[in-house]
């Protein structure tokens, strides 16, 4: 397989896509107004404590306060608090974690897990925190207490002893030999967590990394000390920076910039990680469009669409709502063969691809449901559930996948880290509100009509202006319009105001110019 990273930079916005010979399988945009957020580290302070949600909301001086659920604060919170010179903390967290976690049970009296730590914090008090997840539609971000840096070999924990390494590392000797490089470079205090990056590099090259991490938490730390709450005491790498530091892997054969300042930057940065590298890099060169040159500008249109052609002929269907994103499978005019069986097993087996590739495209996360085309035997939905098993393994992600019900409904979860693309790239139409949708005519003559019942029977008044979106004056100037004016005999003139909603009017006194739309409503 042919895995490469095109990055397309202009004056306001950084685009980068990362190819699988040829099909784009993950897309990325970093821009000033969205810039990425995700492990900047605030210094903030606690403003509400809600026991009965097991949560605490932080003021880190953004819009809506930091949401911090208590299975989100670490057993490192004190050494934080220590540091920031609370000594008085109201943190709780016990050495003992097994003894005195308290144990949840379920229906039956049974406790099957326990609960995550009784912590306390108190109201006012100072807290080190580090953003998880970016913020949603009205949701502030998602924030936890335990501070972790990473870095292009290591991830590096302060105030912790543990030493993990990356599951994707199968080799017991290279686990081992690694396990054995950390216990020997981690200063005392410090934690660590090798990345699957580190697989076969050196001990310099991880080494390296450590004390650059180590000096950058220095800076954080004193920092954090003289800063006052709420302020950013260190902001993490750009969307492009983030994406080299952490998919930049051998098996990517190659990574075409079109900006030479960013060329510079990123040669930069790999000549310091991982010089071996830097033949992979180049500089694009011509007149013509980087992203039409690779063939993604047709992808990236396809990707906003919310239909999604399937290759034998059957198309999805993907709709956002409030509390999920919903998935419908459809055959289209595929009948390959007569049994409808097969075909549908056919048409879902491909859907199945599509849309674990589309939901890491559009970093779609939180609660999917996809209505497949129903089948009838076991084994072919069984087939369904372990394809979808198969494609979300190459999800950086986490999701989580149910088998499918008797309705032919899958039930998927997937990590939600920041906005998906659709929200970070669209904003909502002013006409119709984002629904897709504008009143029919026959509903605004309705709509007109009931008022005017409610005006005549009060009114002796025969003169009314109407003021509505110069599309709906439009489609009004018509007959039926005039046979309104004579029923409830009253003469209406039409403003057009573009600053009245489609499907909406507003009604004025044509004597005075007083606004009776409320009056009568």
């Amino acid at each position: 397989m042919i895995k490469e990273i095109i990055i397309n930079s202009s004056s306001n916005q950084t685009r980068v896509a990362i190819t699988e010979d040829g099909d784009l399988a993950d897309f990325f945009v970093d821009y000033p107004e969205n810039r990425r957020m995700v492990g900047d580290i605030y210094l903030g302070r606690v403003a509400r404590v809600l026991p009965g949600i097991r949560a605490a909301f932080i003021d880190i001086g953004m819009k809506h306060d930091a949401f911090l659920h208590f299975s989100d604060i670490g057993d490192r919170t004190k050494q934080f608090q220590d540091m920031l010179g609370e000594e008085d903390s109201d943190v709780e967290v016990s050495d003992d974690e097994d003894s005195t976690k308290p144990i949840r049970p379920n229906g039956n009296g049974v406790a099957p897990y326990p609960e995550p730590s009784i912590t306390k914090l108190r109201k006012g008090e100072e807290i080190l925190v580090q953003i998880t997840k970016e913020p949603v539609n009205n949701k502030g971000v998602r924030v936890t207490s335990s501070v972790s840096l990473p870095g292009r070999f290591c991830v590096l924990l302060p105030f912790d002893n543990k030493i993990g390494i990356s599951k994707k590392i199968s080799d017991y000797k290279e686990r081992r030999r690694l396990r054995n490089i950390a216990r020997g470079i981690l200063p005392p205090n410090y934690g660590l967590i090798i990345r699957t990056v580190a697989k076969d590099q050196a001990e310099d090259a991880v080494k390296e990394d450590l004390n650059n991490l180590v000096k950058t938490w220095k800076t954080i730390e004193a920092t954090a000390k003289s800063e006052e709450p709420p302020s950013i005491v260190h902001q993490d790498l750009s969307t492009t920076d983030s994406v080299i530091r952490d998919l930049l892997t051998p098996d990517i054969s190659k990574v075409f910039v079109d900006s030479k300042k960013l060329y510079k930057q990123i040669k930069g940065y790999v000549q310091l990680v991982q010089p071996n590298l830097l033949e992979k890099i180049e500089l694009y060169k011509s007149s013509s469009s980087i992203f039409d040159e690779f063939k993604i500008e047709t992808q990236i249109n396809t990707l906003m669409g919310r239909k999604v052609p399937l290759p034998s002929g059957g198309y999805l269907i993907i709709e956002h709502t409030e509390a999920m994103v919903v998935i419908d499978v459809n055959s289209g005019r595929y009948a390959k063969s007569k049994e409808q069986e097969l075909n549908s097993l056919k048409t879902d087996l491909e859907a199945s691809r599509e849309i674990a590739r589309q939901l890491r495209l559009r970093d779609i996360g939180g609660i999917i449901v996809i209505d497949f085309i129903d089948l009838e035997e076991d084994k072919n939905r069984k087939k369904i559930y372990d394809e979808l098993k198969k494609e979300f393994r190459r999800d950086r992600s986490k999701v989580s996948v149910l088998p499918m019900s008797d309705f032919g409904l899958v039930q998927i979860t997937r990590q939600r880290i920041r906005q998906n693309i659709m929200q970070a790239m669209k904003e909502a139409c002013p006409v119709c509100g984002g629904s897709g949708f504008i009143t029919k005519e026959s509903h605004l003559v309705y709509d007109i009509e009931d008022w005017l019942k409610r005006f005549r029977r009060f009114s002796r008044e025969f003169s009314l202006i109407i003021k509505c979106h110069p599309s709906d004056a439009t489609r009004l100037q018509d007959k039926k319009f005039t046979r309104i004016q004579l029923k409830y005999l009253v003469r209406l003139r039409i403003e057009e105001d573009t600053s009245i909603p489609m499907g909406k009017f507003r009604f004025f006194s044509k004597k005075n110019g007083t606004d009776l739309t409320e009056k009568f409503k």
